[in-house]
């Protein structure tokens, strides 16, 4: 207790130092007439292209300030009072320790300001369109501390902006998954990554399902699991990985809880297990079940207890308080299954020469089922890497109408595994269409394709053409949730399209079309992701953080689809006061602690932004999950 109040204390006196200390040089604060001293820097700023962009580097002690538009710099710093100083912030300055954030209009220790003169005469070219100019030093004291630095823009030595740097995730956007026909519609299962990481694609069956908890139970046998098992009807598939989410209800001391829910996901994966002989890799994650505790008593006589902490709410429903709200926490014990499976291969010990050569002699004999069986079984092997897409040219398939089932497989399967060929599986498509011109399955490909071939601009196409053959469909027996998403992508390429125009009225139009339809057919996790970014991309935030807000509640939500959210909506001030943020915040803590609390770490430690935590909503989650 001493030793924490002894670093409170000095943290207090650092903080009232800086302050005491703080020098503003020749800087007007006041505000006083700021339209008109301003005007050069208001104006800059509002016409401010949006490719121009700029940031503080650090080398060693020194601070550049950097930009990729020479032409905005020069308009930004033209009279001899304009230019820039550093606010040099330290996270000390937020630590838990402390009861309130003072609210001062400079954060930290404020640097000697540069201005024009020397902002012009010491810019210089670092790298192809990108300018820097040295803008201050890091005093010594601070050289080792966690820290970030604000820019201070001055116009006629008046400030005119303050402006906190973010550095905010970009994650790859798409169109909503469409899938190709093969023995059956395949979609990709992918798994989100920002655009610093490649996508990380399975093309895998997945199933997800919940096992809920007895009160006290952590064995599970065969005859538990057996008719779960059962209802999944596997015979045509092994299970390949489970990710398993464990969750304890609150009531109780956490680390029993855990440590239950560990044995209890374990007993799961022996039991299923029993029922293969192929290994089964496993992901087991454990965590209280706070997200659907605060969701749950809302609107209850409980509901008080969610503005406490966690440890003042187990403090309160210790005892007879636990026992009465059990119809609650019954709910709260279960674990989410996440099976990634794959189609069992009859033919998975054969060799690859010797299948190509059964296949064949099956296509020459016209045994078409036995062909299909070959043809998966090579296309396993291509799925897992064990041959190349060029051995596709050994499976010889006479252009004959009734062998279209395995032209279309042999066609679609190149795609599937490579984007990149969709140019060339489309010029195929487009000769399978007039060999067999009433099939459906190559009618849909064939669709599907062209949607994704004119987002990449790498056909032409007349809209009202892919329109009309997109609603055609409907005759070849394609399912209306398959055209109703197909409907989406084509509303969302034309968005893109007319805001590329500047024709943002008629893009509004497809926006909105767009949201109205998307609820039409089910989306997988990318969906979500693709339709949130493209939202934000249109300029309508406020449609992405509806889309993704209830999903964000969910605990059963992709991990970085839920990052995402936070991503989108962290910096919004009158969001974070939403009580049900705090549910949103706790489901990231239970998914991944460490990775929230980075969050809130430097820009040079991988957050967003240690200032964040100004927003006391923010911060009281953050000292209650990040403070040890």
């Amino acid at each position: 207790m001493f030793l924490k109040s002894l670093l409170t204390s000095l943290l207090i006196v650092f903080s009232i130092k800086i302050a005491a200390c703080q020098n503003t040089y020749d800087i007007d604060f006041s505000g006083k007439d700021r339209k008109r001293k301003c005007e050069t820097c208001i104006k800059a700023f509002k016409n401010q292209p949006a490719e121009a962009k700029f940031s503080i580097k650090r080398e060693n002690e020194n601070l550049y300030f950097e930009i990729n538009d020479k032409e905005w710099y020069n308009d930004l710093f033209q009279n001899v009072g304009d230019g820039l100083a550093i606010d040099i912030v330290l996270k000390d300055r937020y630590s838990c320790e402390l009861e309130t954030v003072k609210n001062t209009q400079i954060k930290g220790l404020l640097l000697e300001p540069v201005y024009s003169e020397a902002l012009k005469k010491g810019l210089k070219q670092v790298e192809n369109n990108i300018y820097s100019t040295w803008v201050g030093k890091i005093p010594e004291a601070f050289l080792d501390r966690e820290m970030e630095w604000n820019i201070l823009f001055i116009g006629n030595k008046n400030l005119c902006q303050y402006n906190v740097l973010y550095d905010l995730d970009t994650y790859t956007s798409d169109l909503l998954d469409m899938g190709m026909y093969l023995d059956s519609l395949t979609y990709d299962t992918r798994k989100i990554k920002t655009t610093n990481n490649e996508n990380y694609i399975t093309r895998n069956k997945t199933l997800k399902f919940i096992i809920p908890f007895q009160k006290n139970k952590s064995k599970y046998s065969q005859e538990d699991i057996k008719p779960i098992y059962d209802s999944l009807r596997l015979t045509g598939f092994n299970i390949k990985t489970i990710n398993i989410k464990a969750y304890s209800s609150i009531e109780g001391i956490t680390h029993r809880n855990l440590e239950l829910q560990e044995l209890r996901a374990k007993n799961i994966v022996s039991a299923l297990q029993s029922f293969q002989k192929l290994p089964i890799e496993t992901n087991v994650t454990t965590s209280e079940n706070w997200v659907e505790f605060f969701n749950d008593i809302k609107g209850t006589k409980y509901e008080n207890l969610s503005s406490l902490s966690k440890n003042e709410v187990k403090s309160k429903i210790a005892g007879s308080l636990s026992r009465e709200m059990e119809p609650i926490f019954r709910k709260h014990r279960k674990a989410i299954l996440e099976l990634q499976l794959e189609r069992k291969d009859k033919y998975k010990s054969e060799d690859v020469e010797a299948l190509l050569e059964k296949f064949n002699l099956a296509v020459a004999a016209n045994k078409i089922d036995e062909a299909l069986d070959f043809q998966n079984s090579i296309f396993e092997k291509l799925k897992s890497g064990e041959i190349p897409l060029d051995f596709l040219r050994g499976m010889s398939v006479p252009k004959d109408p009734e062998f279209i089932k395995l032209l279309n497989k042999n066609s679609a399967i190149k795609y599937v595994l490579d984007f990149r060929q969709a140019l060339i599986v489309y010029n195929e498509m487009l000769a399978l269409e007039k060999l067999a011109p009433n099939d459906n399955e190559v009618k849909y490909n064939l669709v599907a394709l062209k949607i994704k071939l004119w987002s990449l601009k790498a056909i032409d196409v007349k809209d009202s053409d892919l329109l009309n053959e997109i609603n055609g469909l409907k005759k070849y027996g394609i399912d209306k949730a398959l055209i109703s998403r197909m409907l989406v992508n084509y509303h969302m390429v034309t968005a893109d399209n007319l805001m590329v125009d500047g024709d943002f009225d008629t893009k509004d139009a497809s926006v909105e079309f767009v949201n109205r339809n998307y609820k039409k057919t089910t989306l997988s996790d990318y969906d979500y992701l693709s339709l949130a970014q493209s939202f934000s991309y249109y300029g309508h935030s406020n449609l992405a953080v509806e889309l993704l807000e209830r999903k964000a509640r969910s605990i059963d939500i992709d991990e970085d689809l839920l990052f995402y959210y936070l991503n989108l909506t962290l910096v919004d001030k009158e969001l974070t006061k939403d009580p049900n943020y705090r549910t949103i915040m706790l489901n990231a803590v239970n998914m991944n602690s460490q990775r929230f609390c980075k969050l809130f770490n430097s820009i040079d430690k991988g957050g967003i932004t240690f200032q964040l935590l100004d927003d006391p909503y923010l911060r009281k989650t953050y000292c209650e999950n990040c403070k040890d």
